[in-house]
């Protein structure tokens, strides 16, 4: 057992989460389960470095796991990001045999992607939200303006996802970039909305 890694991994886990998440619009109720995912597979890494399991067993296992955990509530690209580096760094932190250096210059490794990756210089962050039109509409310069009307960003991206004859209605998902002037209190762009009759079903 390495103390210097176990220790350096919940040093990297705290800037990960505290340094780069949160600050650049990180959900919050995440982090628990950032935090939880690092910290298991840092223990059980440990156990299995210590022990007579095979380690490849043990990964498989934590893929498996890995698999469940993402299909069960949908993910952003960036989210998924946060969560397998919140698995590296357990991962290295936990694993036997790897020296020192190598360990701290892989966890910094993964931290100097993450920062540079999600710095918002590098890359927008984006808001997806599925919008509910109170009518039927099929031309695309008519779902652009009204899915405009809609978000408090700009649209990079719509997709038609169902057109309900029946109860004349339009569902689009759209990927829109939010604007960052000040919210009033209790308010936040993840929040639905209900405007001039259609709705936002933020995601």
């Amino acid at each position: 057992m390495n103390l210097i890694l176990l220790a350096a991994d919940l040093v990297a886990i705290s800037v990960l989460l505290l340094a780069f998440y949160l600050p650049r619009r990180g959900r919050r109720e995440l982090v628990s389960s950032f935090l939880v995912i690092n910290v298991g597979v840092l223990a059980v890494a440990t156990a299995l470095s210590n022990g007579t399991i095979e380690a490849g067993l043990g990964l498989g296992l934590f893929g498996v796991l890995s698999i469940i955990r993402l299909r069960s509530e949908e993910l952003t690209h960036r989210e998924i990001a946060y969560y397998f580096a919140s698995l590296s760094l357990g991962l290295l932190g936990g694993i036997g045999g790897i020296p020192v250096v190598w360990g701290l210059g892989l966890m910094a490794l993964v931290l100097a992607a993450v920062a540079i990756g999600d710095h918002p210089r590098v890359s927008d962050h984006t808001v997806g939200a599925d919008l509910i039109l109170d009518r039927v509409v099929t031309a695309p310069e008519v779902l652009m303006a009204r899915a405009a009307e809609l978000v408090d960003g700009q649209i990079v991206e719509l997709s038609v996802v169902r057109v309900d004859t029946v109860n004349d209605t339009t569902t689009v998902r759209v990927r829109y970039c939010p604007i960052r002037a000040a919210l009033p209190p209790g308010h936040t762009t993840d929040e639905p909305v209900d405007r001039r009759s259609d709705r936002r079903l933020a995601r």
